[in-house]
């Protein structure tokens, strides 16, 4: 039996992040569990206990649960269908050319295992569909499975932050229901015992609703973030403090302070892709004011790269052709190896296309980075990167980059000019080492009296002892 005493036999279609992270986790609450995928490569990593993405503690996690027994992986689908009397749709819903979402992989995912469902059974999606998909799978699934009318579907949208995965998966601040039976809820509520007796709520509706939850969360999300960059633009012509703003109305507890953080804007793998996709639903139900609101909320979010190439542009004279640019961070968020949609690496794309020399470090991204851009060159520490730039850009806010010696930095840099375009690093710390700062937002950080004042750097002939830098 599972630690909640309800051990069910539960099926997971899709092993990518959702996918893997959530067969790992059910089987950690004790279920047995067997996930498919179409790729064999996949299944076969999987299976030896090899996480194909960056996740703090899932891959531990996921040796912990093969050797216990409780998770096995197949090509099968007849044999999850078999198996298994709950089955997660866990594929993705990419973004299609026209902005609206591809549910391609959902529709071939129920189309592979309805055929197979000759009993009484549960698909539960998870994936971010536009609102309606869930009644349009549910009568596809039944039209293909010998079962028929005994298909139920319900949604159970997923709420997971990269780099806080496997935790948002076990204890997460609510679970969402939509269903259209009590027995679905029921079984549901069987799934997740464990973490509702731990006191996670539970909120039951309806489909429509379940639906709309993951997409408007993550909206309202969005808009956050984009304000707070507004208001650094705002501050930017006023010579306010745009942190210190952050600060004072984050106090408001009708506002709050997370995600009122002002920087490079959002990217990733969901933000973007789901506020467009939402976008293009409300346009195809005649929602315009929440298109003019999303579309605002992406062309600002969009600004912010922009705005960083510009300034770094105008620390190096205006010209960035030949200037030697240091990139720390190409991940789009940090404690992820993801750079699906990276305001970073897009940002390094512009430099490089204005003739920019780029110098990339990452802690964990670089492999995935220099796949999609091998033309970038890719250091294996902060201080390779940084030797003879010009100017370094901290683009990802890891905090192995909080611990960086600013007076070390200097020794190996042309010429000590910081663009902390993440609003993350002490930039009195920085500028009473000598470097000149520059903080989207906020007043220049100037540096102190007596040391070096302005590009153009020092001459870059004469080699630089190589700082003990972080990472």
């Amino acid at each position: 039996m599972g630690r909640n005493g309800h051990a069910l036999k539960i099926s997971v279609i899709g092993t990518g992040y959702l996918g893997l992270t959530h067969a790992v986790c059910m089987a950690d609450l004790g279920h047995q569990v067997l996930a498919v995928d179409v790729d064999a490569d996949k299944i076969q990593k999987a299976a030896r206990g090899e996480a194909p993405f960056f996740e703090p503690g899932l891959e531990p996690l996921l040796r912990k649960n093969l050797d216990a027994g409780r998770l096995r992986f197949t090509g099968s689908f007849a044999a999850v269908a078999d198996f298994a009397d709950v089955h997660f749709l866990c594929v993705g819903t990419p973004q299609a050319a026209g902005g609206h979402a591809d549910l391609g992989y959902l529709d071939a995912a129920v189309d592979a295992l309805a055929p197979h469902l000759t009993r009484k059974t549960l698909l539960v999606g998870k994936s971010t569909v536009p609102v309606g998909t869930a009644w349009l799978l549910r009568a596809r699934a039944r039209a293909a499975a010998p079962a028929g009318g005994e298909v139920d579907l319900a949604w159970n949208p997923e709420f997971l932050r990269e780099g806080y995965a496997v935790r948002d998966s076990l204890a997460p601040d609510r679970i969402v229901f939509g269903v259209t039976s009590d027995r679905a809820d029921q079984a549901l509520r069987l799934v997740y015992a464990t973490p509702l007796a731990a006191g996670v709520p539970a909120l039951t509706m309806d489909l429509e609703t379940a639906e709309l939850v993951k997409v408007a969360a993550n909206s309202f999300l969005a808009t956050k973030i984009s304000f707070i960059n507004v208001m650094a633009e705002m501050c930017e012509t006023t010579g306010a403090d745009v942190l210190k703003l952050a600060e004072a109305i984050g106090m408001d507890d009708r506002i709050g302070r997370k995600f009122l953080s002002p920087g490079l804007g959002f990217g990733g793998g969901c933000l973007p892709k789901d506020i467009r996709a939402f976008r293009s639903t409300a346009a195809e139900r005649g929602v315009s004011s929440l298109v003019g609101l999303l579309t605002a909320v992406d062309t600002i979010n969009l600004g912010r790269r922009q705005r960083a190439v510009a300034m770094t542009r105008e620390a190096v004279g205006g010209v960035l052709a030949g200037k030697r640019i240091a990139v720390l961070g190409v991940a789009f968020k940090p404690n992820s190896d993801d750079i699906r949609d990276s305001p970073s690496l897009d940002v390094c794309r512009q430099l490089a296309a204005e003739g920019a020399v780029m110098s990339v470090h990452d802690p964990v991204a670089m492999p995935n980075a220099a796949r999609a851009e091998p033309g970038l060159r890719y250091a294996d520490s902060v201080g390779a990167a940084a030797e003879d730039a010009e100017v370094v850009l901290h683009l990802t806010e890891w905090a192995d980059y909080r611990a960086i010696d600013p007076a070390a930095l200097a020794k190996v840099v042309a010429c000590p000019v910081l663009i902390d375009a993440r609003c993350t690093l002490d930039a009195s710390q920085w500028g009473a080492a000598g470097w000149s700062v520059h903080v989207p937002g906020q007043p220049r950080q100037q540096r102190p009296e007596g040391t070096q004042n302005a590009w153009p750097a020092r001459p870059r002939a004469r080699r630089r002892q190589r700082a003990p830098a972080a990472g």
